[in-house]
């Protein structure tokens, strides 16, 4: 009976042993991630940073693929749909340059992931995702991680959601070809979009101010997103 006590507390040990490791190693590959890609790239916001530090990205992705997590790419969630390349996902929060006091509204909420950094960032998330599966699995997951400002709705992104506008900023992380008036109607006066616009194979991403009623557009960086698409599966 000693024994086998002593072995099943040799297991719990070693078994104990084998999480901490795994949960050091992603520490270290998370640190790696913005030291090497992030700030190496020219990330200089101290605030997304420290976001981007933070958030476990490897509880954003497929269990089969969380050794990937941290790697320089996107990575597929399922339903046709990726996690963004940790670079974009810094480089677009950058860019919105989100305050503390910001309500910002997400179109395509995906895994939950960019939503996660904007809510270190802000004061509440908005983010609407058309695929009920990653929609609800993105906001159970949110939940569990105790994100209490951030909101989650399944949902067509092109409309937005009018009953919580305006919004100080807005980020787009599917693809139109054009910027939907819903989300330029929502955006408060001063407020920034970065959105995704353009064909399948040739994308902008684009910088939008609101000013005086109108939009002043800033091209940032050619990219690939998936297209937005009504539930129908019809590109916007």
């Amino acid at each position: 009976m000693q024994a086998n006590v002593c072995l099943v507390l040799s297991f719990a040990l070693v078994l104990g042993a084998g999480r901490a490791g795994i949960s050091q190693n992603y520490n270290e590959l998370r640190n790696a991630m913005v030291d090497k890609q992030l700030k190496a790239r020219g990330i200089k916001s101290d605030a997304v940073l420290e976001a981007m530090r933070k958030v476990e990205r490897h509880r954003f992705v497929p269990k089969n693929i969380s050794a990937r997590a941290y790697d320089d790419s996107a990575l597929p969630i399922g339903e046709g749909q990726t996690i963004s390349q940790p670079y974009i996902v810094a480089f677009m929060t950058e860019v919105l340059n989100v305050k503390p006091t910001d309500k910002v509204l997400e179109i395509g909420t995906g895994s939950g992931y960019q939503a996660a950094i904007l809510a270190e960032l802000c004061s509440e998330v908005y983010t609407i995702e058309l695929e009920p599966v990653l929609g609800n699995r993105a906001d159970s997951l949110l939940k569990r991680l105790q994100y209490a400002n951030v909101f989650v709705r399944i949902g067509d992104g092109y409309r937005g959601w009018p009953e919580a506008a305006p919004y100080d900023a807005i980020i787009v992380t599917c693809s139109p070809t054009h910027i939907p008036k819903p989300l330029e109607d929502q955006l408060k006066e001063g407020g920034r979009m970065i959105i995704p616009v353009g064909e399948t194979a040739v994308q902008e991403l684009v910088l939008v101010t609101k000013e005086n009623g109108r939009l002043r557009r800033q091209n940032r960086l050619p990219v690939l997103f998936v297209p937005m698409r009504d539930k129908r599966g019809k590109r916007y």
